[in-house]
């Protein structure tokens, strides 16, 4: 790849008082080429664009501008934090023909996979995991539609996983407008477009969004295509009139309660049929809802509050088969059965709590909504995590998160004190007082 901006070159830029160093090229694609940089000592990326992407895009520095004095939604947005103008000095330095610009951003830390790594099957990560990225998704998405604005391309491309927490990055944020204003050329990824953007319909917006979200959650999940069933395998050659009747006229959810033309062949989809039983039927009903009548009606389509609920109670409800360890998702009140290994699955040991109750396994966690209904869900900050023994994995224990001391009450009417950050043994507790309020195991 030949780079625009030459490693090592220390350039000064329009408005910024320290030069940057220009450290090295990260990668590149249609719109430009994506550096690592240095300024004041601190590391950031750097995006530069080609001027052809300028060229077909006249309101792009507009968007930009505007994107920055907005600031990102929330932490998840890897959310362009300067415009970048180089100095006629820079520009004589680097031999640039045409007056060009780019964007800082935040450098992508160690540990965040592409999210298209996951979807072929190639990366190691639980289905907890794989849930919580899902929720911290939908409520960067939600984050992002309350403050007025739409990604307009959401897709597997512009997504980083942690697989050790689940944590996400959304990237290429330079496609971010404000909802139902359309000053920008991009309609999206195909296989991620809802079918009205396809098929010219509509423009991008919010409410594309949702059906991209949808696709999206539904990729993580399962690692298959929503619409790719029965019907994508009898076509010869998927050719672009092909692929608008299979995502835009005749649109078929592989797992349409009503419509079974579209099933998931068991040799060609076989992941979609293996994981699709896994989750709990709350869930799999907001796909039913998006990709059935929500298909060609937007205002029918699940809304990110409601992704945010469903994922957020199927973690709830995450137990461990004890034959096989693997992760289960039981509808409330019903054991069920393994989904790997067929085993029954024992009745869950739960923690009761004023807004629902959280079964007792290695890794659930109280959350602040679990005390009180009317604040938001938010995975990053729990009060209290299950844990298991490091030697016996059957036992388990609760520890304290929070700031404040517990007062707990034992099995044998004993009451003891546990301070933050120290564990009680949940074989021998029966019921907690905490400062967000009581919990009360049920067996």
């Amino acid at each position: 790849m030949t780079w625009i901006l030459p490693e090592g070159a220390t350039l000064r830029f329009e408005g910024l008082k320290e030069p940057i160093q220009i450290q090295g090229g990260l990668g590149g694609g249609t719109q430009g080429q994506v550096y690592a940089v240095a300024i004041g000592g601190e590391q950031l990326a750097l995006k530069w664009y080609f001027p052809a992407c300028i060229a077909r895009d006249p309101h792009l520095e507009h968007r930009l501008g505007e994107s920055i004095r907005l600031g990102a939604p929330n932490g998840d947005f890897l959310w362009p934090i300067a415009l970048l103008r180089p100095t006629p000095e820079a520009r004589q330095q680097i031999q640039l023909a045409e007056v060009g610009f780019g964007y800082l951003m935040a450098l992508r830390p160690p540990g965040f996979i592409g999210a298209h790594v996951h979807a072929a099957g190639n990366l190691e990560i639980s289905l907890r995991n794989v849930l919580r990225a899902s929720f911290f998704l939908a409520t960067s998405f939600h984050e992002l539609h309350l403050k007025g604005l739409c990604y307009k391309d959401i897709s597997l491309g512009n997504l980083f996983l942690e697989p050790a927490s689940g944590r996400v990055l959304i990237c290429d944020n330079d496609n971010v407008d404000v909802d139902g204003r359309d000053l920008g050329s991009v309609l999206g990824t195909p296989g991620f477009m809802a079918p009205e953007i396809l098929l010219g319909k509509a423009r991008p917006g919010a409410s594309s969004d949702l059906f991209s979200l949808a696709v999206l959650i539904f990729r993580l999940l399962t690692r298959h295509d929503p619409l790719k069933g029965q019907l994508e395998l009898a076509i010869r050659c998927l050719d672009e009139p092909a692929r608008r009747r299979l995502y835009g006229e005749d649109p078929v959810f592989i797992f349409d309660p009503q419509d079974p033309r579209n099933r998931p062949d068991p040799i060609e989809h076989a992941a979609a049929l293996i994981t699709w039983p896994i989750y709990p039927e709350r869930l799999k009903a907001l796909f039913e809802q998006t990709f059935c009548s929500g298909l060609h009606q937007p205002n029918r389509r699940a809304l990110t509050g409601q992704w945010m609920q469903a994922i957020a109670q199927c973690l709830d409800q995450r137990v461990l088969c004890p034959h096989c360890q693997q992760e289960n998702f039981p509808e409330p009140g019903t054991p069920g059965r393994c989904w790997a290994c067929g085993s029954a699955l024992p009745t869950a040991v739960m923690l009761q709590t004023p807004a629902g109750r959280v079964a007792a396994a290695a890794d659930n966690s109280l959350q602040p909504h679990h005390f009180d209904p009317l604040l938001s869900h938010d995975l990053h900050h729990p009060l209290a995590q299950v844990v298991a023994h490091p030697t016996d994995t059957a036992i388990l224990g609760l520890t304290n998160l929070s700031g404040a001391p517990w007062s707990a009450e034992l099995s044998d009417g004993q009451r003891v004190t546990v301070p933050p950050g120290k564990t009680c043994n949940l074989s021998a507790l029966q019921r907690l007082r905490t400062a967000a309020g009581p919990v009360e195991v049920i067996r």
